[in-house]
């Protein structure tokens, strides 16, 4: 009886598609293709023990003490290493810790974002990334994607006539098209942003779990070439390549954002766990992350291979799909005009969940799209999935 007192922000809220669809994963039998977790199985419990029992003999009275909003220094040095061997080339007064990328998002919305103010996202994007650019009351334009990621050419065209703020993609692998941008875009992209003077956020939690030896160059780095890094913001997590349950992201931001940034991450949360950031560093300094993201790599490769292949065999007269080069996800659609969240219902019943595509689009959603997520079923249940999936139809 009291709806009417929810700020406007408010009102028009949805509820995540793929965490409605983490309820039916749990259910006995289902078998799920939804949720973009990684494998729990693959979390180095040893590692994360060994760093844990360090934190605790050592500093203790420090990891549960406040810390500061900006995060915990040697987390931070430990970061700017590591965004420097991935071709971010900064130091630690750059980078900002966050409570996993999601807080990195919100906080850059709640930083730079008036209501109305034009943010482009690709065509489909990141779920949650939507929610964060809707509940800032955001004018959201869609730009449409092929194989190369973003139709560059297409924004080019949208920023004559439209006063863009931000763009935001993921280009590496990204979620849920699996998709990475061209170096040649790439380069266009941060050519516009100079010429425009639109900020470009650039997303990168899959960059890591590549299935071959390429990796592209970060849009930061061509910005770098450029001379426009004030206008890159690069966000990144240990979610996928260390565990989701740290809530461990960060931001790579210029000053100008930073200042503030920082005052509205304090009323936020004040900072992020300090003990989860101490553990972190602490895992960092064991050199047990490499190893890591070589191991996650590999499993994820092979389950992506064996995802497709069932696929080509069993649905391959249905489904179209190219097969992903890295990440968790791999983005298919129907030949033919055909629903695929109405089809959920059958699907379900057959005890297999996927996340229909349409959750992913901010407009003009195309319904025979989906997406299916590999890193959490083993190779048997990937073929039993697909054998669910095929007898749906």
């Amino acid at each position: 009886m009291f709806e009417h007192q929810l700020a406007s922000r408010a009102t028009g809220l949805k509820p995540s598609a793929v965490r409605e669809l983490l309820k039916h994963s749990k259910l006995p039998g289902v078998i799920s293709l939804g949720g973009g977790i990684p494998a729990p199985e693959l979390f180095d419990n040893e590692g994360i023990q060994l760093a844990v029992q360090q934190v605790m003999a050592s500093q203790f009275q420090e990891a549960m003490q406040y810390s500061l909003s900006e995060g915990y220094p040697p987390l931070r040095q430990a970061i700017a290493d590591i965004c420097r061997q991935r071709g971010v080339a900064c130091d630690a007064s750059q980078v900002y810790i966050t409570s996993g990328s999601q807080q990195s998002l919100d906080i850059v919305a709640r930083t730079l974002l008036n209501p109305g103010d034009v943010v482009v996202v690709e065509r489909p994007t990141y779920l949650a990334a939507l929610q964060v650019f809707q509940l800032a009351q955001a004018n959201i334009q869609s730009v449409d994607t092929d194989e190369d990621g973003m139709l560059v050419e297409q924004l080019a065209d949208l920023v004559q006539t439209s006063p863009v703020k931000v763009v935001y993609l993921v280009p590496t692998f990204g979620n849920p098209g699996g998709k990475t941008l061209s170096e040649p875009r790439r380069r266009r992209l941060v050519e516009l942003a100079k010429q425009h003077s639109f900020i470009i956020v650039e997303d990168d939690p899959y960059g890591e779990i590549s299935f071959t030896d390429e990796r592209p160059q970060p849009l930061y780095q061509h910005a770098m070439a450029l001379g426009c890094t004030d206008q890159v913001i690069y966000t990144s997590t240990f979610s996928k390549i260390l565990a989701p349950g740290m809530r461990v992201g960060w931001l790579v931001m210029p000053e100008w954002l930073a200042s503030k940034a920082i005052i509205i991450k304090q009323a936020t949360d004040l900072h992020t766990s300090t003990l989860s950031q101490q553990i972190t560093a602490q895992y960092l300094s064991l050199n047990r992350l490499p190893a890591q993201i070589a191991l996650i790599r590999e499993d994820y490769r092979k389950k992506c291979e064996t995802l497709a292949s069932a696929l080509e065999a069993k649905l391959g007269d249905h489904l179209a799909f190219s097969r992903p080069k890295g990440g968790m996800f791999l983005w298919a659609h129907f030949r033919y005009p055909f629903n695929a969240t109405e089809w959920l219902k059958k699907t379900l019943e057959n005890r297999v969940v996927f996340v229909p595509g349409e959750a992913f689009y901010n407009d003009a959603p195309d319904v025979t799209t989906l997406r299916l997520s590999y890193s959490t079923v083993s190779h048997e249940g990937l073929i039993e999935a697909v054998d669910r999936l095929a007898k749906s139809l």
